[in-house]
């Protein structure tokens, strides 16, 4: 008798639903992007104790008349493929005709669905059709998913907490959502509304809507386009980051997805404007030609492959880096310096005293529109020629200057560490390396597997100016360094860039690798907090923070610099009343 047999339908659905149906949030992605190709404009979504017991989706879309509807329960039935090369022109979400046979081998689904004719009702049980009838004529669909996993309990012990699930499923919608504005969503669970948006069409009042004022005021927007990627949405600043990477939210072609390239792209243009544990939220929406993307690499339909990924990650890194730049350019304390440029002072005065007048300040958007006269008070020059007197300390830590325009607070750590920064960075860029030999030889000794990394590099630290060779079993001996290496602290930043580059070999970006050495050896070279520094030594940290080239913050992100213009002052101290 032969061993081999072709598996039931049933059996086939199941096996499949390990792959497409892992948890609740799973159930509505499938539903809800039904619902999306259906043209709706209206999708409710309705959970009762976290999906775990029933997940139902409302829409107002196109809906099926009978046939499609029994058919969409067939594996690998669908509307949205018919031959071999429809797969380079996806421009679905779904299109795979495996979610819907596969959620109703393992639950209970009941349909509604009509075009605006003659309604259908249909109940599954367990991949097996219970029930087939004509019902109302209500143009959409209504699917309701009951009791998830009942007939495969070993799946069912793997589903997690009621508010885990229904964690997933919130912030599942909600990305789902910021992908398409022009759609309203709601999402309810146990009759409490969690969820809703417009459908405005407007993507930074849905981001208003799904996260509050107090994100999507401080979101910039970017846009950019070339001849294979074009580029709109929302990144924050650096002083709303988060913890996890949930909340950077990427969009191709109206599919939600998750690219570690990507992701690693939006990481690099915040560097230097972050500490690497956090993440900024961003919301990025990028068209392409559907032949440059794969999206049938998993049957989640989120990880993809994309081509010319390398224009890609240029593109995202440039545009952001940009958006941030311009705008950190001109923090909201430096907006309130007050000249008589009549175009600044338009901007000025929509910040001046948010609290006393009760208004949102108006931001300046940073897009790549600007007409030449927005792009003089972005760049802001005036900054880089501030003449800064310091008058005081204010608890051995902040600077206390003054000028004509206002006084100033400076953080001398943030600021010392900035002016390092760039110091490090153009020493690291010039081609002609200047060296210094130390007196006493200095040797570090290693681990085998260490050894092993710094002796593949060697070439990098040589570029460097660093006069070094092997001394003994993983041990180097270091007889010269670049010169720019604080005095005193050779040893400590030798050790820093050795530990550089052990952990960070793989995947190794000069650029890179530059900029970690520039900012980590900038912290250790500049004065601390509670640290004493003489009246002369402040006014040449300040006029050297006024020449660099982004002296606003430190390479970590946090504010150099504050200020209240004379006018502040005389409105706090009601000298000015109007």
């Amino acid at each position: 008798m032969s061993k081999i047999r072709v598996m039931s339908e049933n059996l086939a659905n199941k096996i499949a639903a390990g792959e497409v149906v892992e948890k609740c949030a799973s159930i509505v992605k499938e539903l809800v992007e039904n619902s999306v190709d259906a043209s709706s404009k209206v999708i409710s979504v309705h959970l009762k104790e976290g999906g775990i017991k029933e997940v139902s989706v409302i829409d107002d879309g196109s809906g099926m008349d009978k046939e499609d509807a029994l058919l969409a329960f067939q594996r690998h039935a669908t509307s949205k493929l018919y031959q071999e090369d429809d797969l380079y022109f996806i421009d679905t979400l779904g299109f795979r005709g495996e979610a819907l046979p596969s959620i109703a081998s393992v639950s209970k689904v009941f349909l509604k669905t009509s075009t605006g004719e003659v309604g259908t009702y249909i109940e599954m049980n367990g991949g097996k059709l219970v029930c087939c009838e004509a019902a109302e004529a209500r143009k959409g669909t209504i699917i309701t998913i009951q009791d998830l996993f009942y007939n495969t309990p070993a799946r069912l012990k793997y589903l997690k907490s009621e508010q885990s699930e229904l964690a997933n499923c919130v912030s599942f919608l909600e990305k789902f959502a910021l992908a398409h504005p022009a759609i309203s969503f709601s999402l309810t669970n146990d009759d409490r509304l969690l969820v809703s948006t417009s459908g405005s069409g407007n993507l930074l009042k849905a981001i208003h809507e799904i996260y509050g004022g107090s994100v999507s005021s401080k979101m910039i927007e970017v846009r950019a386009s070339n001849d294979d990627f074009d580029l709109f949405g929302y990144v924050c600043k650096p002083e709303i980051l988060k913890s996890n990477r949930n909340h950077m939210t990427v969009i191709v072609n109206g599919r939600v997805i998750r690219n570690q390239d990507i992701y690693r792209a939006i990481n690099d243009a915040y560097y230097t404007y972050k500490p690497d544990i956090k993440y900024p939220i961003v919301v990025l929406k990028i068209e392409t030609d559907p032949t440059l993307i794969d999206v049938n690499v998993h049957p989640t339909k989120q990880d993809i492959k994309i081509n010319k990924m390398s224009v890609l990650y240029e593109m995202l890194v440039s545009t952001i880096k940009d958006a941030l730049y311009q705008t950190l350019l001109i923090p909201d304390a430096v907006l309130r310096m007050r000249n008589t440029n009549p175009v600044k002072n338009e901007v000025l005065e929509s910040v001046i005293a948010e609290e006393e007048m009760n208004i949102k300040p108006v931001e300046v958007q940073t897009t790549f529109d600007f007409s030449e006269e927005e792009k003089r008070v972005v760049v802001n020059p005036e900054m880089k020629k501030l003449k800064l007197y310091p008058v005081g300390v204010a608890h051995g830590t902040y600077i206390i200057a003054e000028n004509e325009d206002g006084v100033y607070l400076i953080d001398q750590h943030a600021a010392q560490e900035r002016v390092n920064y760039e110091r490090n960075m153009r020493a690291l860029s010039e081609k002609s390396v200047h060296t210094t030999s130390l007196l006493i030889p200095m040797t570090i000794e290693m681990s085998h597997g260490d050894f092993l990394k710094v002796k593949e590099s060697e070439d990098i630290l040589r570029e460097m100016g660093f006069d070094f060779s092997e001394f003994g079993i993983n041990t180097y001996v270091f007889k010269g360094h670049p010169t720019w290496l604080l005095e005193g602290h050779e040893e400590e930043s030798i050790r820093r860039i050795l530990d550089l580059i052990i952990g960070g070999l793989s995947g190794f970006d000069r650029v890179k690798f530059n900029e970690s050495i520039a900012i980590t050896l900038a912290c250790k070279m500049s004065i601390k907090a509670n640290m004493h520094i003489s009246h002369e030594a402040q006014e040449e940290l300040l006029n050297e923070l006024c020449a660099c080239d982004n002296p606003y913050n430190c390479p970590h992100g946090r504010p150099t610099i504050i200020t209240f213009s004379i006018y502040d002052l005389e409105r706090m101290f009601k000298r000015a009343m109007n």
